[in-house]
Parts: C-alpha cells; sequence; structure tokens
C-alpha cells in the first residue's frame, strides 16, 4: 500500500492540528511520509521562500510534495491522497459521507475552535460577543455529534475512516482547552467516541499518548496576548476560513410546551435566540485586506425615508428579553407599517432536503451571503420535520415595501430557491404566523418545528 503513495514529506510546524490529519491518515495506509518541521521547516519563513512557493503557490501550510512529482497544499486534500480505500470509503455512498463529515468539520467545527482556543493561548484578542456566540455553536456541533453516535460506533461505517479522523483533530484543541468535565458528562457519546480514538495506536504515534483533557473552561489569557503581541510574535497559524458555517453552524433548541416555563427551562430558551448563523474567528489574513481596499459600495436603502422602527432597538429587546413577553410586545408597538414590511417564505425544493443538519447549512450559507442586510433586516427561519422529510419556511422583516434581494445582486443567490409573499399587517393572521416564527413553534404543512435560525 505503501508504494501506491511513493515517498513523501508533509511541510508542517509542531502542534499543527492540520497536519496531524495528513499523518494521521499515514500512519493507517502506511504511506511512507517524512514530517519536516522544526528544524527543516520555519513558518512563515520557508512557506515564503521561492522554492517552496514555486511548489505550492498558496504557501499555505501544510503542504505535501513525494518522489513521484505530486504537489498538494490543504490538509484535507493531503490526507486524502495520504488513505488508503478504508479511510477513504469502500463504495459511492461512503466516500460521499466521509466528504461529508469532512467538510463539516471544516466549516462548522474547525472556525469554533479558531474563536474559542485562539484567544486563550494568547494569539488572538478576545471579542465577547464572537466568544459567546462560538460558545453557543459548540453546544449546537456536540448535540449533533453527539445524537449521530448514539447508535453508532464511528461516523463511517463500522471501521475509523478519514471522517473520523478529520472530526477528531479539530476537536483536539476544544477537548484539551473549552470542553470541560461538565460538558463532557453531557455528552456522552462523543467524548466516548473521542476517547477511543485517541488512544488508537495510530493516532498516538502523531499526537502523544498523554492527552490531557480539560477540567475547566479556560480563559482569555491577556498577558501572554500582550507579551506575544509586544515580540510580535504572535504564532502565525492557518486562519479560520471566514465562515460559521459558520458554521454553521446549525442552532437547536426543543420545542417549549408551555410558555409558563420554571425559569431553568425560560432561561435556555432565552440563550437560543443569542445564537446567530455565523461564528468567525477574527484571525488576519490576506482577504482582510483585500476586503478593506475595495472601493466603498452605495447602501441599497441609502434612497429609502428613513422608519421610525428602530431595528437595532428591537433586536436587542428580542436578544436579551423574554419573547413572548418583551420582545413581541415591542415589536407590534413600534412596527413602522409605512416604511417597512413582513415577508413569509417557503423552500420551494423540499424533496431536495434530506438529514436536518444539512438543511440548516442551506439557512447558514444564506444567512452568510446577506450579511450587508443585516442592519436593515431581521428573520426567523425555521426547519420542520425531520431527518429525510423536512422543510424550510421563515418570516423576514426589512425596509421597504419590496423585495428586499431586489436591491442587491449579492443577495440574490439564494432568494429564489425560495416563495416570497408580504404579509398585512392588519391581517390577524399575520401577528400569529409572526408570533409563531419569532417564537419557534407550532408546525408547518404537518411538520412539527425541529430547529430555528435568527438572521439579526
Amino acid at each position: 500500500m505503501a508504494s501506491s503513495h511513493g515517498k513523501g514529506t508533509l511541510y508542517t510546524f509542531s502542534g499543527n492540528i492540520r497536519g496531524y490529519k495528513a499523518q494521521i491518515a499515514a500512519q493507517y495506509s502506511g504511506a511512507q511520509l517524512t514530517v519536516a518541521n522544526d528544524d527543516k521547516f520555519k513558518m512563515n519563513e520557508t512557506n515564503r521562500s521561492e522554492e517552496y512557493v514555486n511548489k505550492f503557490p498558496t504557501g499555505k501550510v501544510p503542504a505535501y510534495e513525494n518522489d513521484a512529482g505530486v504537489y498538494l497544499f490543504e490538509s484535507n486534500a493531503i490526507a486524502y491522497y495520504l488513505s488508503n480505500e478504508q479511510l477513504r470509503g469502500k463504495t459511492l455512498s461512503e466516500q460521499s459521507e466521509v466528504l461529508q463529515w469532512t467538510e463539516y468539520a471544516e466549516r462548522e467545527i474547525y472556525p469554533v475552535a479558531c474563536t474559542l482556543v485562539y484567544p486563550c493561548m494568547g494569539i488572538l484578542q478576545f471579542n465577547k460577543n464572537n466568544d459567546q456566540r462560538a460558545k453557543d455553536e459548540l453546544k449546537h456541533i456536540l448535540q449533533i455529534l453527539d445524537e449521530y453516535l448514539r447508535t453508532r460506533t464511528y461516523f463511517v461505517g463500522e471501521r475509523i475512516s478519514l471522517a473520523d479522523i478529520t472530526l477528531a483533530c479539530d476537536l483536539l484543541l476544544l477537548f484539551q482547552w473549552i470542553i470541560e468535565s461538565s460538558m463532557r458528562e453531557t455528552y456522552r457519546n462523543v467524548t466516548r467516541w473521542f476517547l477511543t480514538l485517541i488512544h488508537q495506536k495510530e493516532f498516538q504515534a502523531v499526537i502523544g499518548t498523554d492527552i490531557k483533557l480539560c477540567d475547566k473552561t479556560a480563559q482569555f489569557d491577556a498577558k501572554k496576548y500582550a507579551e506575544l503581541s509586544r515580540r510580535d510574535h504572535i504564532p502565525q497559524t492557518q486562519p479560520c476560513p471566514k465562515n460559521f458555517s459558520q458554521a454553521s453552524g446549525e442552532k437547536t433548541e426543543e420545542k417549549k410546551s408551555s410558555k409558563k416555563e420554571e425559569k431553568p427551562a425560560k432561561k435556555e430558551k432565552e440563550t437560543k435566540k443569542k445564537e446567530e448563523v455565523e461564528t468567525t474567528a477574527d484571525v488576519a489574513d490576506e482577504t482582510d485586506e483585500v476586503y478593506a481596499d475595495e472601493p466603498k459600495q452605495k447602501d441599497p436603502f441609502a434612497d429609502m425615508p428613513k422608519s421610525t422602527f428602530n431595528m437595532d432597538e428591537f433586536k436587542r429587546v428580542y436578544s436579551n428579553e423574554d419573547t413572548a413577553e418583551k420582545a413581541l410586545p415591542y415589536f407590534w408597538q413600534n412596527f413602522d407599517t409605512a416604511h417597512c414590511s413582513i415577508w413569509f417564505c417557503e423552500y420551494k425544493f423540499p424533496d431536495e432536503l434530506k438529514q436536518v443538519f444539512m438543511t440548516c447549512n442551506l439557512v447558514s450559507g444564506m444567512y452568510q451571503r446577506l450579511e450587508k442586510l443585516r442592519k436593515n433586516a431581521f428573520a426567523s427561519m425555521c426547519v420542520f420535520g425531520e431527518n429525510n422529510d423536512n422543510t424550510i419556511a421563515g418570516v423576514w422583516v426589512w425596509r421597504g415595501h419590496e423585495l428586499a434581494f431586489e436591491l442587491s445582486t449579492d443577495w440574490q443567490v439564494d432568494s429564489d430557491s425560495y416563495t416570497w409573499k408580504r404579509l398585512s399587517v392588519d391581517d390577524e393572521n399575520t401577528k400569529k404566523l409572526v408570533n409563531q416564527y419569532f417564537l419557534w413553534e407550532g408546525e408547518h404543512n404537518g411538520k412539527k418545528f425541529n430547529q430555528g435560525k435568527i438572521f439579526k
């Protein structure tokens, strides 16, 4: 098996979890792999050299080359190349599932890990809002994984695959820094799976045998951050993806059966409202400079009359106060019918929707591409149903009386996949519908509420 990969070299730095994926895959497949790190590879020097860039144009790390003339960058591609049939999946279905979970780890888990762990390491400034969003997102990620593993040992098939390797590597720092013992007790299936993997000899050959899981969630190390900043020696890791895919990420809560809830349940319900679709790790990379240099585009809402409805204030009330007792009364008392409108949308192709978490990803992606609409809009998009029988519907509020997506071509990527209907504010049915979607209750077309996502 090793001969099919040739003799290869992996360029990475010590402790790089993205480099771990390829090394662990090679341990399972038997691929001959030499790791060039520390004395043979220096981050931000070696990967900026002319020789390196000629081989790997992006200058990214990790990167891989072999004696057969194969040159690869991007950790998942390298890990896939170094895998064998068992790791990649023996059937098309298994291969697709491996790809599915690899994508999920990259787009959803890795950004959350960056946002939560890097400040604790002192290599990223702490941002309270991003930290809270990431923590909420992490809980949801763990809920998804824990439920999936309830009846499974591994993610694809009955043996360890590249899906397990990728997920475990992207979760590693979280288990070491963030997922404290009480959380591990809550998500027992994920913990059982993770411990099973890191005790495999193929994993231990790469990550070591003394992996310590955190007892208590680590906190931002301001002193270390200041020290590293003064020395101008903050380690340059691979930038976290700017999606939240952000992972997103899906947000979910159990439906509340009664408005008169006990305080703990109410608190849990209020937590869900604070969840936003994106968690971005504010790690500067080249794209930030590109965006900063772009010419400023005119605000599509600039020519509209000012509205008396304070969208930001409503979002604050919705996020921090009880929905039924505070947020909804505020909305109906202050809504500006002269300059704002309410719309209902429904996904056109429900027959194509399969796994609920993949349906949630559609909404997450849509929200991400509508970032510049946030200031002038609010929405509650809900997934109804269950796996292999679900759909999406939602209620949107924005400035103006026309379909907002027509104001910018950048906003039209996803909107065509939905039917849109403007609702009459004076209709009592509109009030009932808005209340239902803002409260995350009820059903749609016979399907019960499953999960909700707020655009704010």
